[in-house]
């Protein structure tokens, strides 16, 4: 499926936006020419600040937003920052020593509620505008999930499961601690407290697990994303109203498919959510609920076709939008009557955004070299960019890819991104790594992505492709490698790498491939289907399809793909699929990096690779990193992966020295 036309068009005022972010951008480009000294290197690569969760206060007043700090030690620090607009000041706001998320304004703005794990447990902190100390709204042995304040200022609701008993504590303590899997689980519950503290009342039955919450306008009830069937490994999830005066559940929809990012229009009658067309595998499109009908229509499958990543509703009814665009993202202004009109694609790439009431735009803009920072923007003029978390990065250089398109094997249009070292001539021939992304419902967009970076760094010329299979090309295109991974979606991975060799840019013989999770996979799938790679670095990988689905938290999207391996009709999908079948073929030094509290791909599927290149004679290296999940989140085992993915390119591919400032 090749990739759809889009109208990308730009009003006046739009286009200033980009125009202004470009400059801007531009100009931060050329200053790290001129004056930076510095490549990239894997510590400094970890100071990267992100930031999230942009709020406004009702009265327009303030924007609260989170900072992610770089990683110390075992945990990235999270905390709240502070935009006033009358003094166009940012301040940092919390400052604990451990993390606070999540700010949400009263309906009067004069009170600020958050998150902050600074004690035992995630707790609600509250903490007013006009001076004072935070203090616990909160308490209990669990943790709180998410909250939302009552239309009307007076209550919060939360997500959080039972506490645990005096006898489940000792029990622990005791070791005396087995549990029954499924059975003996808590699950979140909806519960209710008044503003001004007090007890918690729980609304919501244990037996169920409720995932998201929504007010409505009334203050009398709630919308909830929910099953009562948590232990199912299938997607149960349903829309279902809560009456909070008596806990009364009142099923709406069930959609079909994963969905998720429930929010009720401002007239209380429509709910949005962002849903599958069909049954999966990933949410991609926007739908509308009326509230009182049988079933959602899809506002953006028809002549838009891009995946939603993030909406909000407007006052006048109307839906903003950030939809994945290929390597790009925009901005973009729905009507209910599937109408709309694209605000800022280009280089003006936001992330996370939220309106203030008089239609101010705040929201995370970066791209591939310029890294995030929080912009304002009214539509009527330029955009201004108000915090500046991340100077540092001034004095790095910095490759800016090269967006480029080429045909696959079956003629398919694949759109990939090339980064090349800083200060390369052109002419030589480079080593070349092909970066996979995870997923495989996923894509390289425009951000800072320092894997590569650091790579060209050191010479290697870096090669992303969005494959068959990755988002941001449409619904179709997002399907192509439904029970066929390994099959044309590597097929696409080799075709883009001919084309680096037929142009002269990679060298045939230093060629390498690595990639986490759905990226570690095909890498793995790579190594045992040709030879033409001298390294690979497989991070989180699945190396067995059958084991992967028996042993994995959440299956159901597997099972998308594939169907169930206990089905003798399937099984044989699985196995074609499964890299440890032919492990026999590979000869490719390999490094294997595993977290050993992963749930997503666990580390099992690692332990299988590693065997059987053992087994037979492949070179490869195991790495497990102690207490980390699936993303790793400790500094020195973050650091330690980034030298040892140098160490292995630069030893297998005859690259030690970093590419020339």
């Amino acid at each position: 499926m090749h990739r759809a036309n889009r109208d990308r068009s730009f009003c006046a005022a739009c286009f200033t936006l980009a125009v202004v972010f470009v400059a801007r951008a531009t100009n931060a480009q050329n200053e790290q020419c001129a004056n930076a000294q510095k490549l990239l290197t894997p510590a400094a690569s970890l100071t990267l600040r992100t930031i999230s969760d942009l709020e406004f206060s009702p009265d327009g007043s303030r924007l609260a937003f989170v900072v992610s700090e770089p990683v110390k030690g075992e945990n990235r620090a999270q905390h709240i920052w502070m935009f006033d607009k009358s003094s166009g000041a940012v301040r940092q706001f919390t400052f604990s020593a451990k993390s606070e998320t999540s700010p949400r304004w009263s309906p009067d703005s004069q009170r600020l509620a958050f998150l902050s794990n600074r004690g035992e447990q995630q707790q609600i902190y509250l903490i007013r505008m006009d001076g004072g100390e935070a203090t616990q709204l909160t308490s209990g042995k669990r943790g709180v999930q998410s909250f939302g304040w009552s239309p009307d200022g007076k209550q919060i609701a939360f997500l959080a499961p039972d506490a645990k008993t005096e006898a489940e504590e000792k029990r622990e303590k005791d070791k005396d601690d087995a549990h029954v899997a499924d059975k003996d689980e808590k699950h979140a519950r909806l519960w209710l407290i008044s503003a001004a503290g007090g007890e918690a009342k729980a609304i919501t039955p244990p037996q169920w697990e409720i995932r998201e919450h929504a007010w409505l306008p009334s203050g009398e009830g709630m919308i909830l994303r929910a099953t009562d069937h948590p232990e199912s490994d299938k997607e149960t999830d349903r829309i279902v109203s809560v009456t909070l005066a008596d806990g009364s559940l009142h099923p709406l929809y069930s959609p079909r498919g994963p969905f998720g990012q429930l929010r009720i229009s401002p007239n209380g009658k429509t709910l949005g959510y962002v849903g599958c067309r069909d049954d999966g595998p990933s949410p991609h499109d926007l739908m509308l609920l009326d509230l009182g009908q049988p079933s959602a229509r899809n506002l953006t499958a028809a002549g838009f076709d891009r995946a939603v990543q993030q909406y909000r509703w407007q006052k006048d009814g109307s839906i903003l939008l950030v939809a994945a665009s290929g390597f790009s993202q925009g901005l973009v202004r729905f009507r209910v009557d599937g109408s709309h009109k694209d605000l800022a694609i280009a280089d003006a790439l936001p992330g996370n955004f939220n309106l203030g009431g008089d239609g101010e735009i705040a929201m995370v803009l970066q791209n591939s070299t310029v890294p995030p920072e929080v912009w304002l923007w009214n539509e009527d003029g330029p955009a201004r960019q108000v915090s500046h978390l991340n100077e540092a990065w001034k004095e790095f250089t910095l490759s800016k890819p090269q967006i480029y398109k080429y045909r696959s094997f079956d003629g398919l249009e694949i759109e990939a991104a090339l980064l090349v070292p800083p200060g390369f001539d052109g002419k030589s021939k480079l080593p070349t790594i092909a970066l996979i992304h995870g997923g495989p419902t996923g894509r390289w967009g425009s951000s800072i992505e320092t894997w590569g970076q650091l790579l060209a760094a050191h010479g290697y010329a870096v090669f992303y492709p969005n494959i068959r299979g990755s988002v941001g090309y449409g619904q179709k295109f997002m399907e192509l490698n439904r029970g066929d991974w390994g099959g044309g979606d590597f097929k696409d991975v080799m075709a883009g790498v001919q084309d680096l060799i037929d142009r002269g840019i990679a060298d045939p013989a230093r060629l390498g491939i690595g990639g986490w999770s759905y990226g570690g996979y095909m890498s793995e799938w790579a190594i045992t289907q040709t030879n033409l790679f001298r390294a690979a670095v497989s991070g989180a990988g699945l190396s067995n399809l059958i084991s992967e689905y028996g042993t994995e938290h959440g299956p159901a999207y597997d099972e998308w793909f594939y169907g169930v391996p206990y089905d003798p009709d399937k099984i044989g999908g699985f196995l074609k699929s499964s890299p440890f079948v032919y492990l026999r073929n590979a000869k490719t030094p390999t490094l294997i990096l595993q977290g050993e509290s992963d749930t997503t791909d666990p580390p099992g599927q690692s332990e299988e690779l590693y065997r059987g290149l053992k087994h037979y004679g492949v070179e490869a290296e195991l790495v497990m990193y102690p207490r980390e999940p699936h993303g790793l989140r400790e500094e020195k085992h973050l650091l330690d992966r980034l030298n040892r993915i140098l160490a292995w390119y630069d030893q297998h591919l005859g690259n030690s020295t970093p590419a020339a400032n």
